[in-house]
Protein backbone atom coordinates (compact mmCIF):
# COMPACT_ATOMS: atom_id res chain seq x y z
CA UNK A 1 0.00 0.00 0.00
CA UNK A 2 1.06 3.59 -0.65
CA UNK A 3 1.69 5.66 2.46
CA UNK A 4 -1.18 8.14 2.14
CA UNK A 5 0.89 10.77 3.94
CA UNK A 6 4.06 10.43 1.84
CA UNK A 7 4.88 13.51 -0.24
CA UNK A 8 6.83 13.08 -3.46
CA UNK A 9 8.07 16.01 -5.50
CA UNK A 10 8.81 15.62 -9.21
CA UNK A 11 10.64 18.80 -10.07
CA UNK A 12 11.78 20.65 -13.18
CA UNK A 13 9.91 18.54 -15.74
CA UNK A 14 7.80 19.70 -18.67
CA UNK A 15 4.18 18.74 -18.15
CA UNK A 16 2.30 17.69 -21.29
CA UNK A 17 -1.50 17.78 -21.20
CA UNK A 18 -4.15 17.56 -23.89
CA UNK A 19 -4.36 21.37 -23.89
CA UNK A 20 -0.81 22.65 -23.43
CA UNK A 21 2.77 21.94 -22.37
CA UNK A 22 4.55 23.90 -19.63
CA UNK A 23 7.44 23.75 -17.18
CA UNK A 24 6.38 22.99 -13.61
CA UNK A 25 6.90 20.89 -10.52
CA UNK A 26 4.31 18.35 -9.49
CA UNK A 27 3.77 17.40 -5.84
CA UNK A 28 2.16 14.06 -5.00
CA UNK A 29 0.40 13.49 -1.67
CA UNK A 30 -0.03 9.74 -1.27
CA UNK A 31 -2.24 8.62 -4.15
CA UNK A 32 -3.20 11.98 -5.64
CA UNK A 33 -1.69 15.13 -7.09
CA UNK A 34 -1.51 17.77 -4.37
CA UNK A 35 -0.14 20.74 -6.30
CA UNK A 36 1.35 21.81 -9.63
CA UNK A 37 3.47 24.93 -9.91
CA UNK A 38 6.90 26.50 -9.73
CA UNK A 39 9.37 26.01 -6.86
CA UNK A 40 7.19 23.60 -4.90
CA UNK A 41 10.18 22.71 -2.72
CA UNK A 42 9.26 25.93 -0.96
CA UNK A 43 5.59 25.03 -0.59
CA UNK A 44 5.92 24.72 3.17
CA UNK A 45 5.22 20.99 3.41
CA UNK A 46 7.51 18.16 4.39
CA UNK A 47 8.66 16.32 1.27
CA UNK A 48 9.71 12.68 1.61
CA UNK A 49 11.26 12.17 -1.84
CA UNK A 50 12.43 14.45 -4.63
CA UNK A 51 12.78 13.23 -8.22
CA UNK A 52 14.63 15.50 -10.63
CA UNK A 53 12.88 15.40 -14.03
CA UNK A 54 15.06 17.98 -15.76
CA UNK A 55 14.94 17.34 -19.50
CA UNK A 56 12.05 14.91 -19.09
CA UNK A 57 8.34 15.11 -19.81
CA UNK A 58 5.56 14.37 -17.32
CA UNK A 59 2.48 12.77 -18.90
CA UNK A 60 -0.77 11.49 -17.42
CA UNK A 61 -0.80 7.69 -17.41
CA UNK A 62 -2.19 6.18 -20.57
CA UNK A 63 -5.76 4.86 -20.69
CA UNK A 64 -6.49 2.01 -23.10
CA UNK A 65 -10.25 1.54 -23.32
CA UNK A 66 -10.06 -1.54 -25.57
CA UNK A 67 -8.30 -4.71 -24.41
CA UNK A 68 -9.25 -8.40 -24.31
CA UNK A 69 -7.56 -10.27 -21.47
CA UNK A 70 -7.94 -13.97 -20.66
CA UNK A 71 -10.50 -14.18 -23.47
CA UNK A 72 -11.52 -17.66 -24.72
CA UNK A 73 -11.37 -17.91 -28.51
CA UNK A 74 -11.60 -20.99 -30.71
CA UNK A 75 -9.65 -23.73 -28.90
CA UNK A 76 -7.46 -21.44 -26.80
CA UNK A 77 -7.42 -18.21 -24.79
CA UNK A 78 -5.72 -14.84 -25.29
CA UNK A 79 -2.26 -15.21 -23.83
CA UNK A 80 -2.26 -12.14 -21.55
CA UNK A 81 -4.38 -12.31 -18.42
CA UNK A 82 -5.25 -9.49 -16.04
CA UNK A 83 -1.80 -9.56 -14.49
CA UNK A 84 0.48 -10.05 -17.48
CA UNK A 85 -1.52 -7.67 -19.66
CA UNK A 86 -1.55 -5.02 -16.95
CA UNK A 87 2.19 -5.42 -16.42
CA UNK A 88 2.87 -5.00 -20.14
CA UNK A 89 0.60 -1.95 -20.23
CA UNK A 90 2.50 -0.35 -17.35
CA UNK A 91 5.90 -0.82 -19.00
CA UNK A 92 4.47 1.04 -22.01
CA UNK A 93 3.18 3.94 -19.89
CA UNK A 94 -0.47 2.86 -19.57
CA UNK A 95 -1.99 2.82 -16.08
CA UNK A 96 -5.67 2.09 -16.80
CA UNK A 97 -7.25 -0.47 -19.12
CA UNK A 98 -10.82 -1.48 -19.94
CA UNK A 99 -11.76 -5.04 -20.77
CA UNK A 100 -14.95 -6.52 -22.26
CA UNK A 101 -17.20 -8.93 -20.38
CA UNK A 102 -18.71 -11.60 -22.65
CA UNK A 103 -22.44 -12.03 -22.23
CA UNK A 104 -23.13 -15.49 -20.75
CA UNK A 105 -24.87 -17.86 -23.13
CA UNK A 106 -27.66 -18.55 -20.66
CA UNK A 107 -27.06 -16.58 -17.46
CA UNK A 108 -27.61 -12.96 -16.53
CA UNK A 109 -25.38 -10.01 -17.32
CA UNK A 110 -24.54 -9.73 -13.62
CA UNK A 111 -23.30 -13.32 -13.63
CA UNK A 112 -20.99 -12.49 -16.53
CA UNK A 113 -19.63 -9.50 -14.64
CA UNK A 114 -19.06 -11.62 -11.54
CA UNK A 115 -17.17 -14.20 -13.60
CA UNK A 116 -14.89 -11.48 -15.00
CA UNK A 117 -14.24 -10.02 -11.55
CA UNK A 118 -13.25 -13.49 -10.38
CA UNK A 119 -10.69 -13.60 -13.18
CA UNK A 120 -9.40 -10.07 -12.79
CA UNK A 121 -9.57 -8.71 -9.27
CA UNK A 122 -6.80 -10.76 -7.66
CA UNK A 123 -4.50 -10.35 -10.67
CA UNK A 124 -4.99 -6.68 -11.53
CA UNK A 125 -1.72 -4.74 -11.43
CA UNK A 126 -3.07 -1.40 -12.71
CA UNK A 127 -6.50 0.20 -12.46
CA UNK A 128 -9.19 -1.25 -14.71
CA UNK A 129 -12.82 -1.20 -15.71
CA UNK A 130 -15.25 -3.27 -17.78
CA UNK A 131 -17.56 -2.86 -20.74
CA UNK A 132 -20.47 -5.29 -21.26
CA UNK A 133 -21.00 -7.14 -24.53
CA UNK A 134 -24.65 -7.43 -25.55
CA UNK A 135 -24.80 -10.36 -27.96
CA UNK A 136 -28.28 -11.69 -27.18
CA UNK A 137 -31.30 -9.50 -26.59
CA UNK A 138 -34.66 -10.34 -25.06
CA UNK A 139 -37.02 -8.70 -22.59
CA UNK A 140 -35.07 -9.95 -19.57
CA UNK A 141 -31.77 -8.59 -20.92
CA UNK A 142 -33.42 -5.26 -21.78
CA UNK A 143 -34.61 -4.99 -18.19
CA UNK A 144 -31.19 -5.89 -16.82
CA UNK A 145 -29.10 -3.45 -18.89
CA UNK A 146 -29.82 -0.42 -16.65
CA UNK A 147 -28.80 -2.46 -13.59
CA UNK A 148 -25.25 -2.57 -14.96
CA UNK A 149 -24.92 0.99 -13.65
CA UNK A 150 -25.06 -0.38 -10.12
CA UNK A 151 -22.02 -2.50 -11.05
CA UNK A 152 -20.13 0.54 -12.36
CA UNK A 153 -20.53 -0.38 -16.04
CA UNK A 154 -22.16 2.34 -18.19
CA UNK A 155 -20.85 1.06 -21.55
CA UNK A 156 -22.30 -1.60 -23.86
CA UNK A 157 -20.74 -3.22 -26.91
CA UNK A 158 -22.66 -4.58 -29.90
CA UNK A 159 -21.59 -6.17 -33.18
CA UNK A 160 -22.77 -6.06 -36.80
CA UNK A 161 -20.61 -9.13 -37.56
CA UNK A 162 -20.00 -12.67 -36.24
CA UNK A 163 -23.37 -14.03 -37.32
CA UNK A 164 -24.83 -16.63 -34.99
CA UNK A 165 -22.34 -15.79 -32.24
CA UNK A 166 -22.06 -12.12 -31.36
CA UNK A 167 -24.16 -10.22 -33.86
CA UNK A 168 -27.37 -8.41 -33.12
CA UNK A 169 -29.76 -7.40 -35.88
CA UNK A 170 -30.12 -3.71 -36.67
CA UNK A 171 -33.43 -3.43 -34.85
CA UNK A 172 -31.90 -4.98 -31.75
CA UNK A 173 -28.92 -2.63 -31.92
CA UNK A 174 -31.35 0.27 -32.24
CA UNK A 175 -33.19 -0.97 -29.14
CA UNK A 176 -29.93 -1.22 -27.16
CA UNK A 177 -29.14 2.36 -28.18
CA UNK A 178 -32.56 3.52 -27.01
CA UNK A 179 -32.09 1.90 -23.60
CA UNK A 180 -28.58 3.34 -23.37
CA UNK A 181 -29.88 6.84 -24.15
CA UNK A 182 -32.58 6.58 -21.49
CA UNK A 183 -30.03 5.77 -18.81
CA UNK A 184 -27.06 7.91 -19.84
CA UNK A 185 -25.07 4.93 -21.11
CA UNK A 186 -22.77 4.68 -24.15
CA UNK A 187 -23.03 2.09 -26.92
CA UNK A 188 -19.83 0.85 -28.55
CA UNK A 189 -20.00 -0.90 -31.92
CA UNK A 190 -17.88 -3.27 -34.03
CA UNK A 191 -18.69 -2.27 -37.62
CA UNK A 192 -18.38 -4.94 -40.33
CA UNK A 193 -20.97 -6.60 -42.57
CA UNK A 194 -21.53 -10.05 -41.10
CA UNK A 195 -23.73 -11.28 -43.94
CA UNK A 196 -21.15 -10.53 -46.62
CA UNK A 197 -18.36 -12.04 -44.52
CA UNK A 198 -20.28 -15.31 -44.05
CA UNK A 199 -20.86 -15.61 -47.80
CA UNK A 200 -17.28 -14.86 -48.77
CA UNK A 201 -15.71 -17.12 -46.13
CA UNK A 202 -17.86 -20.03 -47.31
CA UNK A 203 -16.85 -19.39 -50.93
CA UNK A 204 -13.14 -19.13 -50.09
CA UNK A 205 -13.12 -22.34 -48.05
CA UNK A 206 -15.02 -24.21 -50.77
CA UNK A 207 -12.41 -23.09 -53.28
CA UNK A 208 -9.52 -24.14 -51.03
CA UNK A 209 -8.38 -20.57 -50.41
CA UNK A 210 -7.12 -20.88 -46.84
CA UNK A 211 -3.96 -18.71 -46.65
CA UNK A 212 -3.94 -15.79 -44.16
CA UNK A 213 -4.53 -13.17 -46.87
CA UNK A 214 -8.02 -14.58 -47.32
CA UNK A 215 -8.90 -13.36 -43.85
CA UNK A 216 -8.72 -9.83 -45.28
CA UNK A 217 -10.21 -10.72 -48.66
CA UNK A 218 -13.31 -12.21 -47.04
CA UNK A 219 -13.88 -9.11 -44.90
CA UNK A 220 -14.08 -6.37 -47.57
CA UNK A 221 -13.36 -2.77 -46.66
CA UNK A 222 -16.69 -1.68 -48.13
CA UNK A 223 -18.44 -3.77 -45.50
CA UNK A 224 -16.73 -1.76 -42.78
CA UNK A 225 -17.45 1.56 -44.50
CA UNK A 226 -21.16 0.95 -44.94
CA UNK A 227 -21.47 -0.54 -41.46
CA UNK A 228 -19.95 2.57 -39.89
CA UNK A 229 -22.45 4.78 -41.71
CA UNK A 230 -25.32 2.42 -40.90
CA UNK A 231 -24.37 2.45 -37.21
CA UNK A 232 -24.11 6.24 -37.20
CA UNK A 233 -27.55 6.43 -38.83
CA UNK A 234 -28.99 4.17 -36.10
CA UNK A 235 -27.41 6.38 -33.43
CA UNK A 236 -28.82 9.53 -35.05
CA UNK A 237 -32.30 7.99 -35.19
CA UNK A 238 -32.08 6.79 -31.59
CA UNK A 239 -30.55 10.14 -30.54
CA UNK A 240 -28.06 8.02 -28.60
CA UNK A 241 -24.30 8.42 -28.25
CA UNK A 242 -22.22 5.88 -30.17
CA UNK A 243 -18.51 5.00 -30.12
CA UNK A 244 -17.18 3.08 -33.14
CA UNK A 245 -14.34 0.80 -32.10
CA UNK A 246 -11.20 0.05 -34.13
CA UNK A 247 -11.84 2.07 -37.30
CA UNK A 248 -9.62 0.45 -39.94
CA UNK A 249 -10.50 2.20 -43.19
CA UNK A 250 -10.18 5.72 -44.53
CA UNK A 251 -13.77 5.37 -45.74
CA UNK A 252 -14.97 4.48 -42.26
CA UNK A 253 -13.27 7.56 -40.87
CA UNK A 254 -14.94 9.61 -43.61
CA UNK A 255 -18.33 8.20 -42.66
CA UNK A 256 -17.69 9.14 -39.04
CA UNK A 257 -16.79 12.68 -40.09
CA UNK A 258 -19.86 12.85 -42.36
CA UNK A 259 -22.13 11.82 -39.49
CA UNK A 260 -20.53 14.16 -36.94
CA UNK A 261 -20.80 17.12 -39.30
CA UNK A 262 -24.52 16.43 -39.54
CA UNK A 263 -25.03 16.34 -35.80
CA UNK A 264 -25.02 12.61 -35.16
CA UNK A 265 -23.81 11.88 -31.59
CA UNK A 266 -20.93 9.63 -32.65
CA UNK A 267 -17.24 9.18 -31.82
CA UNK A 268 -14.50 6.85 -33.02
CA UNK A 269 -11.33 4.98 -32.17
CA UNK A 270 -8.52 3.51 -34.22
CA UNK A 271 -5.56 1.32 -33.27
CA UNK A 272 -1.82 1.24 -34.03
CA UNK A 273 -2.05 -1.80 -36.31
CA UNK A 274 -4.21 0.15 -38.76
CA UNK A 275 -1.78 3.07 -38.83
CA UNK A 276 1.40 1.09 -39.43
CA UNK A 277 0.54 -2.14 -41.26
CA UNK A 278 -1.44 -3.16 -44.34
CA UNK A 279 -2.97 -6.31 -45.76
CA UNK A 280 0.40 -6.87 -47.45
CA UNK A 281 1.59 -8.29 -44.11
CA UNK A 282 -0.87 -11.16 -44.49
CA UNK A 283 1.00 -12.26 -47.63
CA UNK A 284 4.14 -12.93 -45.58
CA UNK A 285 5.21 -16.42 -44.58
CA UNK A 286 4.36 -15.46 -40.98
CA UNK A 287 1.22 -13.59 -42.03
CA UNK A 288 -0.82 -15.20 -39.24
CA UNK A 289 0.88 -12.81 -36.81
CA UNK A 290 -1.08 -9.95 -38.34
CA UNK A 291 -4.53 -11.55 -38.29
CA UNK A 292 -7.05 -9.50 -36.35
CA UNK A 293 -10.63 -8.42 -36.91
CA UNK A 294 -11.22 -6.13 -38.60
CA UNK A 295 -8.10 -6.68 -40.72
CA UNK A 296 -5.43 -4.24 -41.82
CA UNK A 297 -6.22 -2.46 -45.06
CA UNK A 298 -4.19 -0.52 -47.61
CA UNK A 299 -1.52 2.15 -47.34
CA UNK A 300 -4.15 4.61 -48.56
CA UNK A 301 -6.30 3.68 -45.59
CA UNK A 302 -3.33 4.27 -43.28
CA UNK A 303 -2.92 7.78 -44.69
CA UNK A 304 -6.62 8.51 -44.30
CA UNK A 305 -6.63 7.41 -40.66
CA UNK A 306 -3.56 9.52 -39.88
CA UNK A 307 -5.23 12.53 -41.48
CA UNK A 308 -8.34 11.94 -39.36
CA UNK A 309 -6.25 11.78 -36.18
CA UNK A 310 -4.42 14.97 -37.07
CA UNK A 311 -7.74 16.73 -37.74
CA UNK A 312 -9.21 15.53 -34.41
CA UNK A 313 -11.90 13.60 -36.29
CA UNK A 314 -11.03 10.36 -34.45
CA UNK A 315 -11.10 10.79 -30.70
CA UNK A 316 -9.17 7.84 -29.26
CA UNK A 317 -6.24 5.54 -30.01
CA UNK A 318 -6.92 2.19 -28.31
CA UNK A 319 -5.27 -1.13 -29.11
CA UNK A 320 -7.82 -3.97 -29.23
CA UNK A 321 -5.04 -5.88 -27.42
CA UNK A 322 -5.83 -9.58 -27.76
CA UNK A 323 -2.54 -11.48 -28.05
CA UNK A 324 -1.86 -15.08 -28.99
CA UNK A 325 1.35 -17.03 -29.37
CA UNK A 326 2.56 -17.33 -32.95
CA UNK A 327 3.88 -20.80 -32.10
CA UNK A 328 2.12 -22.06 -29.00
CA UNK A 329 3.99 -25.36 -29.12
CA UNK A 330 7.26 -23.69 -28.07
CA UNK A 331 7.45 -22.26 -24.52
CA UNK A 332 8.79 -18.81 -23.69
CA UNK A 333 10.15 -17.67 -20.36
CA UNK A 334 7.91 -15.24 -18.50
CA UNK A 335 8.87 -14.06 -15.01
CA UNK A 336 11.12 -17.06 -14.54
CA UNK A 337 8.62 -19.68 -15.69
CA UNK A 338 8.18 -21.47 -18.99
CA UNK A 339 4.83 -20.72 -20.61
CA UNK A 340 3.22 -22.11 -23.76
CA UNK A 341 -0.39 -21.38 -24.76
CA UNK A 342 -1.96 -22.68 -28.01
CA UNK A 343 -1.98 -19.86 -30.55
CA UNK A 344 -1.91 -19.04 -34.22
CA UNK A 345 -0.51 -22.44 -35.19
CA UNK A 346 -4.06 -23.74 -34.67
CA UNK A 347 -4.87 -22.27 -38.09
CA UNK A 348 -1.66 -23.27 -39.86
CA UNK A 349 -3.68 -24.76 -42.74
CA UNK A 350 -6.88 -22.73 -42.49
CA UNK A 351 -7.23 -18.96 -41.89
CA UNK A 352 -10.67 -19.48 -40.35
CA UNK A 353 -9.05 -21.28 -37.41
CA UNK A 354 -6.37 -18.67 -36.66
CA UNK A 355 -7.21 -16.86 -33.41
CA UNK A 356 -8.04 -13.23 -34.26
CA UNK A 357 -5.96 -10.78 -32.28
CA UNK A 358 -2.65 -9.02 -31.72
CA UNK A 359 -0.43 -7.81 -28.88
CA UNK A 360 -0.36 -4.03 -28.52
CA UNK A 361 -1.19 -2.62 -25.08
CA UNK A 362 2.48 -2.01 -24.22
CA UNK A 363 3.39 -0.75 -27.69
CA UNK A 364 0.80 1.98 -28.08
CA UNK A 365 2.51 4.96 -26.42
CA UNK A 366 6.14 4.31 -27.43
CA UNK A 367 5.24 3.62 -31.07
CA UNK A 368 2.81 6.53 -31.40
CA UNK A 369 5.33 8.89 -29.82
CA UNK A 370 8.19 8.04 -32.17
CA UNK A 371 6.17 7.65 -35.35
CA UNK A 372 3.31 10.07 -34.66
CA UNK A 373 4.76 12.93 -32.62
CA UNK A 374 8.34 12.31 -33.75
CA UNK A 375 7.38 12.43 -37.42
CA UNK A 376 5.16 15.49 -37.03
CA UNK A 377 1.90 13.69 -37.84
CA UNK A 378 0.36 14.72 -34.50
CA UNK A 379 1.38 17.07 -31.70
CA UNK A 380 2.45 15.99 -28.23
CA UNK A 381 -0.80 17.44 -26.90
CA UNK A 382 -2.86 15.41 -29.35
CA UNK A 383 -0.84 12.38 -28.23
CA UNK A 384 -2.01 12.90 -24.65
CA UNK A 385 -5.58 13.58 -25.76
CA UNK A 386 -5.79 10.42 -27.88
CA UNK A 387 -4.15 8.06 -25.40
CA UNK A 388 -5.31 9.39 -22.03
CA UNK A 389 -7.52 12.46 -21.66
CA UNK A 390 -10.14 11.73 -24.32
CA UNK A 391 -10.75 8.14 -23.19
CA UNK A 392 -10.94 9.38 -19.59
CA UNK A 393 -13.65 11.86 -20.59
CA UNK A 394 -15.59 9.56 -22.93
CA UNK A 395 -15.65 6.68 -20.46
CA UNK A 396 -16.48 8.64 -17.32
CA UNK A 397 -13.13 8.76 -15.53
CA UNK A 398 -12.16 12.42 -15.94
CA UNK A 399 -10.72 14.25 -14.03
CA UNK A 400 -9.82 11.40 -11.66
CA UNK A 401 -7.84 9.91 -14.55
CA UNK A 402 -6.31 11.40 -17.68
CA UNK A 403 -5.49 14.74 -16.05
CA UNK A 404 -2.54 16.57 -14.56
CA UNK A 405 -4.33 18.67 -11.95
CA UNK A 406 -4.74 18.79 -8.17
CA UNK A 407 -6.85 15.99 -6.66
CA UNK A 408 -6.49 13.78 -9.75
CA UNK A 409 -5.01 10.34 -9.22
CA UNK A 410 -1.21 10.47 -9.43
CA UNK A 411 -1.04 8.20 -12.47
CA UNK A 412 2.07 9.67 -14.05
CA UNK A 413 4.71 8.83 -16.61
CA UNK A 414 8.14 10.40 -16.57
CA UNK A 415 9.02 10.24 -20.26
CA UNK A 416 12.54 10.48 -21.62
CA UNK A 417 12.08 12.20 -25.01
CA UNK A 418 15.61 11.46 -26.23
CA UNK A 419 16.05 7.84 -25.15
CA UNK A 420 16.87 5.64 -28.15
CA UNK A 421 16.32 1.91 -28.47
CA UNK A 422 15.42 -0.79 -30.94
CA UNK A 423 12.00 -1.98 -29.84
CA UNK A 424 10.58 -5.49 -29.70
CA UNK A 425 9.78 -8.44 -27.44
CA UNK A 426 12.63 -7.49 -25.12
CA UNK A 427 10.83 -4.26 -24.18
CA UNK A 428 7.14 -4.97 -24.80
CA UNK A 429 6.71 -7.65 -22.08
CA UNK A 430 3.48 -9.05 -23.46
CA UNK A 431 3.10 -12.72 -22.62
CA UNK A 432 3.54 -13.90 -26.16
CA UNK A 433 6.38 -14.92 -28.47
CA UNK A 434 6.44 -12.03 -30.96
CA UNK A 435 6.01 -8.30 -31.37
CA UNK A 436 4.66 -6.57 -34.46
CA UNK A 437 7.23 -3.78 -34.14
CA UNK A 438 10.30 -5.97 -33.66
CA UNK A 439 13.48 -4.01 -34.41
CA UNK A 440 11.76 -0.66 -34.93
CA UNK A 441 14.02 2.21 -33.78
CA UNK A 442 12.39 4.49 -31.21
CA UNK A 443 13.27 7.90 -29.82
CA UNK A 444 11.41 8.62 -26.60
CA UNK A 445 10.36 6.08 -23.98
CA UNK A 446 8.85 5.81 -20.48
CA UNK A 447 11.42 6.06 -17.71
CA UNK A 448 9.22 5.85 -14.60
CA UNK A 449 5.54 4.99 -14.26
CA UNK A 450 3.43 5.77 -11.19
CA UNK A 451 0.06 4.23 -10.32
CA UNK A 452 -1.77 6.41 -7.80
CA UNK A 453 1.55 7.73 -6.52
CA UNK A 454 3.32 4.38 -6.29
CA UNK A 455 6.31 3.79 -8.57
CA UNK A 456 5.49 0.57 -10.42
CA UNK A 457 7.97 0.78 -13.33
CA UNK A 458 11.49 2.14 -12.86
CA UNK A 459 13.44 1.74 -16.08
CA UNK A 460 13.49 -2.00 -16.73
CA UNK A 461 12.47 -2.88 -13.14
CA UNK A 462 8.95 -4.05 -12.33
CA UNK A 463 7.84 -2.86 -8.89
CA UNK A 464 4.11 -3.50 -9.25
CA UNK A 465 2.23 -6.52 -8.04
CA UNK A 466 -0.89 -8.53 -8.70
CA UNK A 467 -3.95 -7.36 -6.82
CA UNK A 468 -3.02 -3.70 -6.32
CA UNK A 469 -4.98 -2.51 -9.36
CA UNK A 470 -8.45 -1.21 -8.51
CA UNK A 471 -11.71 -1.68 -10.34
CA UNK A 472 -13.07 1.70 -11.41
CA UNK A 473 -16.84 1.97 -11.03
CA UNK A 474 -17.91 4.43 -13.68
CA UNK A 475 -21.07 6.52 -13.77
CA UNK A 476 -23.58 7.33 -16.48
CA UNK A 477 -23.69 10.62 -18.33
CA UNK A 478 -20.17 10.95 -19.69
CA UNK A 479 -19.82 13.70 -22.32
CA UNK A 480 -19.84 13.38 -26.08
CA UNK A 481 -16.56 14.70 -27.51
Amino acid sequence: MVDTHAMTLIKSGRLVTAERSFEADILIDGETIWAIGANLEKAGVEIDEIIDATGKLILPGGIDPHVHLDLPMFDTVSSDDHYTGHRAAAFGGTTTVMDFVPQPENGSLAEGVAEWHAKADHKAAIDFSFHMNITRLDAAIEAEIPKLLDLGIPTLKVFTAYNGRLRLQDGEIFRVMQIARQHGMLTMLHAENGDVIECLVAEAVAEGQKDPIWHAKTRPAWGAVESVLRACALAAQADAPLYIVHLNTAGGAEMLRYARERGAPVMGETCPQYLFFSDEELEREDGAKWICSPPMRTRTDQEGLWNSLAADQIQVLGTDHCPFFYDGTTPIEYEGQLVAIPGKELGADDFTKIPNGLPGVGDRLPILWSYGVGSGKITENQFVALTSTNPAKIFGLYPQKGALRPRADADLVIWDPVKRLNYGVQYSRHRTDYNLFEGWPLTGYPEKVFLRGKLIVDGDRWLGQAGEGRFLKRKAGAPLL
